[in-house]
């Protein structure tokens, strides 16, 4: 009994020594592993630092690139300082000589810009239009497609103003040229507007305070029901509501309802009076095709520029309106009811407006086949609208 007494202790004595190794065992391990995690979160803790710093730098100087396509820009900068490097510019006009020009080197007071493709013929409308937006602080250029320039100089605000000629050019081939993003990034938003639009009922302050406050990266004044010319349903005015995103419409060739999830029944603004954020236009700016001078086409697909959800981030604004006069003047003798007619050398004459829908008919066809082309072959593009899409129909089974 003794004996059997004894070996129990000497067992529990073994078993003793063996759960103290390999507690001890299990420390070790344990300090081994918090070291190594240690080490790691460092190592991650650098490289996220290092990364971070670098980042700042690079787009300190250059904020609308990528870090790939800085590092390119600097190796062709790389004989300036990085100090004197400006990446960004303005439309302002600065005075040759000024008592305190030192003090105002570099201050911009225009926040703002409202670009409109002109002719002489509608000087009346574009110095309305002209007039309440300097009064809101805007810088204004002015593309003149006729030539005619010397003419606009009697207008109290005439040398305020950029003025650019090309003859019969449009709207889309201006804005390709002169409005390069990195040229109007000081700029909050650009207003790309035709001319012959009516600004009796609109204020550009009022505006942009609505468009800030609802988050609309791309927007219109929306349409006065009365006006010459509407294309689309969503652009009309609805005289209850501050603003709009959507419409619905069962009537016509394109219906739209609560199941309609794009353009032009939501995410969508006409090409004659849109306002673009900053970020909005850097996109819309690429997606401008160079030679397709008409931009047909391009309204469908602003949608992809809205930085996000095209059906929270589109919108037409309602309590601040416009008349759309419909007066087809490039190309035409300024009138709506009017045909302007040129002969060619042994040919007989042919309508101009004719002949320009023509041109703008077969750009929109153009424009439909590159984008499809693209999508093909980009296999790493995702269209960003099958996200919000599957997004929405989810939430919808969910509300039901």
């Amino acid at each position: 009994m003794k004996t059997f007494q004894s070996w129990n202790v000497l067992v529990k004595k073994r078993n003793a020594v063996f759960e103290g190794v390999k507690c001890g065992f299990k420390m070790n391990q344990i300090r081994f592993m918090g070291v190594i995690c240690t080490v790691m979160l460092f190592i991650v803790y650098r490289t996220t630092n290092y990364q971070y710093l670098k980042t700042e730098m690079e787009t300190k100087f250059h904020p609308f690139v990528t870090v790939k396509d800085h590092r390119l820009h600097y190796g062709k900068l790389k004989g300036l300082p990085r100090g004197i490097m400006q990446a960004r510019s303005d439309l302002e006009l600065r005075p040759l000589w000024s008592s305190n020009s030192q003090a105002k080197a570099s201050v911009t007071t225009n926040k703002n810009l409202l670009a409109m493709p002109v002719g002489i013929k509608q000087k009346d409308n574009v110095d309305d239009v002209v007039q309440k937006f300097l009064a809101a602080n805007f810088s204004i250029i002015l593309f003149h497609y006729d030539g005619k320039v010397d003419g606009w100089w009697d207008l109290g605000w005439g040398e305020k103003a950029i003025h650019i000629v090309a003859h019969n050019q449009t709207k889309w081939w201006f804005a390709k040229r002169f409005l390069h993003p990195d040229i109007v990034s000081i700029y909050d938003y650009i207003f790309l507007w035709d001319e012959d639009l009516g600004v009796e009922h609109f204020d550009p302050i009022r505006y942009l305070e609505i468009v800030r406050t609802e988050g609309l990266e791309i927007s219109q004044p929306a349409l006065d029901p009365n006006s010459t010319e509407i294309h689309h349903r969503i652009t009309i005015r609805a005289r209850k509501k501050r603003f709009h995103r959507r419409v619905y419409d069962l009537r016509g060739k394109t219906k739209c309802s609560n199941a309609s999830e794009g353009p032009p029944c939501t995410g969508f603004v006409e090409g004659m009076a849109p306002v673009f954020s900053r970020s909005a236009w850097y996109c819309a700016w690429h997606l401008i095709q160079n030679d397709l001078v008409h931009g047909w086409g391009v309204d469908m697909k602003l949608g992809y520029c809205a930085q996000g959800d095209r059906s929270k981030k589109v919108g037409v604004v309602d309590s601040e309106y416009i008349v759309h006069k419909g007066i087809q003047s490039l190309g035409g003798s300024g009138h709506p009811t009017m045909r302007t007619t040129v002969k060619r050398h042994g040919a007989s004459s042919f309508d101009l407006r004719t002949e320009i829908r023509r041109q703008s008919t077969w750009e929109l066809k153009v424009f439909k086949e590159r984008w499809n082309q693209s999508v093909e072959e980009d296999k790493n593009w995702v269209d960003p609208f099958l996200k919000y899409q599957r997004r929405s129909r989810l939430q919808k089974r969910q509300d039901n």
